[in-house]
């Protein structure tokens, strides 16, 4: 439903107070008590906005929680950093494989291998399979396409906000909105300093 039209920066965009998504389960998850994924706007009530933030949350890998794992529906695997492994101690369980990745800014990256972790959110653990980067991008964790259609996740960067179904019914993970503006503001600043240097 379309309740105004508002304008920001000269841009012209449509409000709507609800935006519903419907997810229909296959009979193996036909115990999911709820089987709507619906996006309320007073979820975005304590967001700075306007904004154009990315999905950044926090995940539970082993036993530890890892902060800056970014959501990604463009990414075509699962990345973690080399550093993040290293701090774990989990460089000995990497699988030994090169495979070079390219960025959105066509800049590549060759992986120093992959390695299995269970991911643990909200109580639904997965095993997955990562590619390990060693570059700074800002985040420890990249989820991709294959670890968000493994839990059926729906987000929304809008509402900074990720859903998926589980037994026990439709679970979510917060988006971290100021560790998102902390990444942004360290990216300008690091690109405009690159600019500086002639």
């Amino acid at each position: 439903m379309i309740f105004g039209v508002n304008k920001i920066n000269g841009i012209t965009f449509l409000a709507a107070k609800q935006t519903k998504v419907s997810v229909t389960h296959s009979k193996r998850l036909r115990e999911v008590a709820e089987d709507d994924i619906t996006f309320m706007e007073e979820v975005a009530d304590g967001l700075l906005l306007p904004h154009n933030d990315t999905l950044v949350i926090s995940l539970n890998i082993l036993d530890f929680k890892i902060k800056r794992v970014l959501v990604d529906l463009g990414s075509s695997t699962n990345i973690i950093q080399w550093r993040v492994l290293e701090q774990a101690k989990l460089t000995e369980s990497i699988i030994p494989a090169t495979k070079l990745l390219t960025w959105f800014n066509l800049a590549s990256v060759t992986t120093r291998g992959k390695i299995l972790l269970p991911t643990n959110a909200k109580g639904m653990m997965k095993t997955t399979m990562f590619e390990v980067a060693d570059g700074d991008t800002g985040y420890n964790i990249i989820l991709g396409k294959p670890w968000l259609h493994e839990m059926k996740v729906v987000p929304s960067t809008y509402h900074q906000l990720l859903k998926f179904p589980t037994p026990e019914g439709i679970k979510q993970i917060m988006g971290d909105e100021p560790t998102t503006r902390e990444i942004n503001v360290i990216s300008v600043s690091s690109s405009k300093g690159k600019e500086h240097v002639a």
